[in-house]
């Protein structure tokens, strides 16, 4: 009979006898810290083997869809350069099926040497205007695209918050840069305090926007 360890393995009792016949089952055992009436989203994840039922929001997949469909239809590739959604971006087109012939690669450039490292913007770009402006978003749109194979890119460079924000600078501001074809844009948004994970997905709406937009101009 099959029983679970502490980790979740199932072992046939043929197993602890015979090593050779051992047939192991990955099920999942029960997460003990989920907190009974705690957000379900994080209980979910660490109990069950197929996640939550939906890992963004509606509109967010439906966005990331139409920019993986209409890259397809023009036979473009994309690249991302994140900062302050540190993947999430990425993570919205890969969810989508047959993204794979689409998104090139991801950069997360979340500290100021990685901008500088893997997109090549300049330390005196960040000094002089900050990593949150629009001359380092548009650097790094432009390195993304310099530094991979992809004819289209954005950029994201923010205050995601709770903390950072100044007068000039406030939680919820963020820069954007996309690139293809048709040319460079940018578009700068103040979000206001959504909180943390608001500014963050709002960042990832406009971005997939941007991307539409360079694909479709």
């Amino acid at each position: 009979m099959a029983t679970p360890n502490r980790i979740g393995v199932s072992r046939s009792g043929a197993a602890e006898s015979d090593p050779e016949s051992a047939v192991v089952s990955l099920m999942p055992a029960p997460y003990a810290g989920a907190v009974p009436g705690a957000p379900l989203t994080l209980n979910r994840l660490a109990a069950l083997s197929e996640g939550p039922d939906r890992m963004f929001p509606a509109d967010i997949e439906t966005l990331a869809r139409q920019v993986i469909e209409a890259a397809l239809a023009r036979g473009l590739t994309v690249v991302t350069a994140e900062s302050c959604t540190g993947g999430l971006l990425a993570g919205a087109l890969t969810a989508v099926p047959g993204s794979s012939a689409v998104v090139e690669r991801g950069f997360v450039t979340y500290s100021n040497a990685a901008k500088t490292e893997l997109l090549g913007v300049s330390d005196a770009l960040i000094e002089e205007y900050g990593a949150v402006s629009e001359p380092v978003a548009r650097a790094m749109a432009d390195g993304a695209v310099a530094r991979s194979p992809a004819d289209v890119s954005v950029s994201v460079t923010g205050i995601a918050g709770p903390g950072g924000g100044s007068t000039d600078k406030p939680v919820g501001l963020v820069h954007f840069g996309a690139l293809g074809p048709s040319g460079a844009v940018h578009v700068g948004r103040r979000f206001g305090d959504l909180g943390r994970e608001g500014v963050r997905l709002a960042s990832v709406r406009v971005a997939l926007g941007l991307l539409l937009d360079r694909i479709s101009a």
